[in-house]
């Protein structure tokens, strides 16, 4: 089960982070289409967002945040032919970026070439040693790879035992991924981009998103023992993976009660609990691109609703008290059988009545 990270993780800091030219004041406008084409395109209104990136890059064609940022409109518009060619072309004017080939290799392994999935996610991790998405997309690349060579062995002896386990084993492997997200679609080994954000670039270098936190590794099998089994014994069953609880945050009560009020936001969206993620948002919460009210709560919903599991984590940073306001940083985790990303995001919180209310949340810190 491949994953995408614009940190892609993946896919890591704020979208419109810009070049030095952008601060030129014949840009202003420009660099508004592009949050305005982020706004869109995080509220799922792929085509507007398109045509607002479009008008972005008429002004500046190299932008490697605008062009990142197509290549993900494209890819949720299943246009894998016009995102492979954009995230080509970063690749080529931006070969310090691992990000555009992670996702090069995720849209290569959805057309069954794993070949070249392969080669991207090998030249991802050269650029960057510690990208974890990338390790284990290579890992499910080896898998998959591993799968034909034991179905050809099959195909030229049906009755070699061994591989008939091993080839067994392998599925078994990404079955228990499926089971482990809560199920996927049935089309086998969907390739998965994750929305997230842009890489950060600024002259005379660009500097590499952080870092996933680590991923246990699944326990490989000793292969003598594999030799051995027996072609139908049954697979051990396989728990999926718990997300370790975020660390407590430390500071005054007021500063614990505003933690308190984002852990219960992140754990009623994890458990698709809409009623209580809503009402985790002040009256006057800022929606993105100033729509209504009600059209952003029916989007959220059908957001949180159609994803048959969801794991959310929230990492509190910073949190600073005003008054009856608050600004919290923190690194949000969010996974589903269809998405993954990491992103750190920035909370804007009034304080009403006895409860700590979301009136502002954006990307970045």
């Amino acid at each position: 089960m491949l994953h995408g990270n614009l940190r892609l993780p993946r896919l890591a800091a704020v979208l419109l982070a810009a070049l030095a030219m952008v601060a030129l004041p014949a840009l202003a406008a420009p660099a508004d289409d592009l949050r305005e084409a982020q706004k869109l395109y995080t509220s799922g209104r792929l085509q507007p967002a398109l045509d607002k990136v479009d008008g972005y890059l008429k002004a500046t064609p190299r932008d490697p945040q605008g062009r990142f940022l197509k290549g993900l409109i494209l890819t949720e518009q299943k246009r894998t032919g016009d995102a492979i060619q954009i995230f080509t072309g970063l690749t080529e004017d931006f070969p310090e970026l691992p990000e555009p080939y992670n996702n090069l290799a995720v849209l290569y392994a959805s057309q069954g070439n794993y070949d070249k999935a392969k080669s991207a996610l090998e030249l991802a991790i050269h650029t960057h040693p510690t990208y974890a998405t990338a390790h284990e997309n290579l890992g499910d690349i080896y898998a998959q790879l591993a799968s034909r060579a034991y179905d050809r062995a099959l195909s030229l002896d049906k009755s070699n035992a061994s591989a008939q386990v091993k080839l067994s084993m392998v599925k078994d492997l990404f079955s228990s991924q499926k089971l482990a997200a809560a199920g996927t679609p049935a089309k086998a080994d969907p390739a998965k981009v994750a929305k997230a954000d842009p890489p950060k670039v600024e002259p005379p270098k660009v500097e590499p998103p952080k870092p996933e936190p680590a991923k246990p590794e699944p326990v490989k099998p000793d292969p003598a023992k594999v030799a051995k089994a027996e072609p139908k014994s049954e697979p051990a069953k396989t728990e999926p993976a718990k997300t370790a609880p975020p660390k407590a945050a430390t500071g005054t009560p007021e500063e614990a009660a505003v933690a308190a009020a984002i852990q219960a936001w992140a754990t009623a969206w994890g458990s698709k609990d809409v009623k209580g993620y809503l009402a985790a948002y002040a009256p006057d919460f800022e929606t993105p691109g100033g729509e209504a009210r009600a059209s952003w709560e029916k989007a959220r919903t059908e957001r949180i609703e159609k994803p048959k599991a969801i794991e959310v984590s929230a990492q509190v940073k910073s949190i600073k008290v005003t008054g009856n306001e608050a600004v919290a940083v923190l690194r949000q985790n969010y996974r589903s059988d269809s998405l993954k990303s990491s992103n750190t995001k920035t909370l804007k919180l009034v304080k009403v009545g006895d409860k700590w209310l979301i009136k502002q949340e954006r990307v970045g810190g």
